[in-house]
């Protein structure tokens, strides 16, 4: 099967994910920014965006469970149309206590609309397409996540328009699902594998998904909380978060190429301590510079995006092949709870330090991964690079079956290549 072949038969599903992360980008942002206009302290923004990762790490244990009673194009009907009605809530209902609920349900139901999609291309995937398959799905996530940032500029963000606009996003991402004649994918849930077992198996892989988590969820959820708090318009606040989109997905793959060819442990230190410099860099030019202030939130997502998928691909160079899917599924709810404490340990920085406590909380996170990378370099040898897997992109923001996808084209594309190691 082609990659062609594979993309035609799931052109459904991949423009239906497009429009929903055009719309989870903007709400995101959307959120951010309205709660500082509207008043927000630092710390309770923290608390009510926090609840999208909460309810997105319930979703990710709960819906897997559903789709076997239910079925894909039901559960992803049910998921879109709870999220859709969610966001039109926030405009009615602008209160802290109800945008934390809201948003927990939110997180639930976008959970669950990642589970349907990943299982379903997983499904639609052969050995040979799997990893241009999640290539696509990627380039999809990122390139509609930065897209939503710019219909800020489509309305007021303190009037009701533009929840109006995430809501038809996301119901109209239902209609190529529920109109295609593909049939709907077996499912089977990865299994699982306790944290401990696969802390001991890799410390640095699964303290690195905690703490990157944290970081990926405080610079989505706590940037725009900054822009508001220094009064950057609109179209500033649109232009900043695409910066760290646009510079994830510009390093992705050349940071994913050099943790395949030298030891992934050294690579996670340089790539963690430039994402440190970077924010503090960013930090120290924010006032002073505004296009240099662009260049480093570049630098700081093109280092910070790749980090999750780092430490997929370092935690895979420990685990036998039939370890592989279940440890995808636990590094995915290790990973949630980083997502979960770090919008609220963000705003905690800020509430201490003003609004640049958000890039102290950036650089001292990245440091302290790269500190204990070193840490880690001193009590046992580099892996062999002939045993280490493949790096695969792949956003913390996945099901644990978009993880275990990247690990399997992990454990293929290493089986191809002792394969043809073995005919010379």
């Amino acid at each position: 099967m082609s990659l062609v072949t594979a993309i035609s038969g799931t052109w459904a599903l991949l423009l239906g994910i497009a429009f929903i992360m055009v719309g989870n980008g903007l709400q995101g942002t959307l959120l951010g920014l309205r709660a500082s206009l509207e008043g927000f302290p630092a710390a309770t923004t923290g608390l009510v965006m926090t609840g999208y990762y909460v309810g997105f790490v319930a979703g990710s244990t709960v819906v897997p469970k559903l789709l076997r009673n239910v079925g894909h194009i039901r559960v992803f009907a049910a998921m879109a149309s709870l999220a859709s009605g969610a966001v039109l809530l926030h405009g009615l209902w602008v209160h802290p206590v109800g945008w934390t609920l809201f948003r927990l349900l939110t997180g639930f139901c976008f959970a669950g609309l990642y589970v349907v999609t990943e299982s379903w291309l997983n499904d639609a995937a052969t050995n040979r397409t799997r990893g241009q398959l999640l290539s696509v799905y990627m380039v999809l996530t990122f390139c509609g996540m930065g897209a939503g940032q710019y219909l800020l500029l489509a309305a007021d963000p303190q009037s009701f328009e533009l929840f109006i606009v995430v809501s038809l996003l996301v119901s109209v991402a239902l209609v190529p699902i529920v109109l295609s004649v593909s049939p709907a994918p077996r499912f089977e849930a990865p299994a699982h594998i306790g944290w401990r077992e696969l802390y001991a198996m890799s410390p640095l892989g699964v303290a690195g998904a905690v703490m990157v988590g944290m970081a990926h969820a405080a610079l989505f959820a706590m940037t725009p909380v900054y822009a508001g708090l220094v009064n950057l318009s609109v179209g500033q606040v649109s232009v900043l978060m695409s910066a760290a989109l646009v510079g994830g997905m510009a390093l992705q793959w050349p940071i994913g190429w050099l943790s395949d060819r030298f030891d992934r442990r050294r690579i996670i230190t340089v790539v963690t301590f430039a994402a440190a410099a970077a924010a503090l860099a960013a930090w120290s030019f924010s006032t002073l510079s505004w296009s240099a202030f662009l260049v480093f939130v570049f630098l700081f997502g093109g280092a910070c995006l790749p980090l999750y998928s780092l430490c997929l691909a370092h935690v895979s160079d420990y685990l036998r092949a039939d370890q592989i899917v279940a440890a995808s599924a636990t590094l995915v709810l290790v990973s949630g709870l980083g997502l979960c404490a770090g919008p609220l340990l963000a705003s905690a920085g800020m509430t201490l330090l003003g609004p640049s406590g958000l890039f102290v909380f950036l650089a001292a996170v990245h440091a302290g991964i790269g500190g204990f990378a070193l840490y880690r370099m001193t009590c046992r040898p580099a892996r062999p690079l002939a045993e280490q897997r493949h790096y695969e992109a792949i956003s913390p923001r996945t099901s644990p079956i978009g993880a275990a996808i990247a690990m399997r084209q992990v454990r293929d594309a290493q089986d191809r290549d002792l394969a043809r190691r073995s005919r010379f």
